[in-house]
């Protein structure tokens, strides 16, 4: 039987999970979130620092909007909007041109926080990616950002 790249496989069990993207991959995002921990502490997720992060760099969005640019589904952001909200991190109104849509805001103390925590946030990615010279962090960035536009995007429906 043929694989990706003309490689031939004739017994796929075991699998060599040092060469499985997705295993790599799932320890990777492990080793990110306990470095996460580590730098930024318990003050936000990562998540919760990509929503507020958007916000700043749009002025405000609508859910829909947050969910394209951090590729999640609806309910996951409607929960995230809401935990925020609760903390007084954003703030959630009707926009004005489309009642139907909210409009996501970050308030005073969302923006302080963001500021508070932008340098540990940055420093998770450069502790995670510490073993690599720029060039390889750079080439790393990429060839994820292809694998990531070539996947199915947690928003399809």
């Amino acid at each position: 039987m043929l694989g990706c790249d003309d490689v031939v496989v004739t017994d796929p069990l075991p699998l060599d999970l040092a060469r499985h993207t997705g295993f790599l991959v799932r320890r990777t995002q492990q080793a990110h979130l306990a470095v996460w921990a580590q730098e930024v502490g318990p003050r936000l997720t990562n998540v919760q620092f990509g929503v507020l992060n958007v916000l700043h760099q749009r002025g405000e969005a609508s859910q829909r909007e947050l969910c394209d640019q951090l590729d999640l589904d609806r309910s996951t952001v409607a929960g995230l909007v809401a935990r925020l909200e609760g903390r007084g991190l954003v703030a959630r109104a009707r926009a004005t041109a489309d009642r139907r849509r909210n409009v996501v805001r970050l308030t005073a103390e969302g923006l302080d926080l963001l500021a508070d925590v932008a340098g540990a946030a940055a420093r998770v990615d450069h502790v995670l990616t510490s073993a690599l010279t720029p060039q390889e962090r750079l080439t790393l960035q990429a060839l994820l950002t292809r694998v990531l536009d070539a996947a199915p995007s947690a928003t399809s429906d």
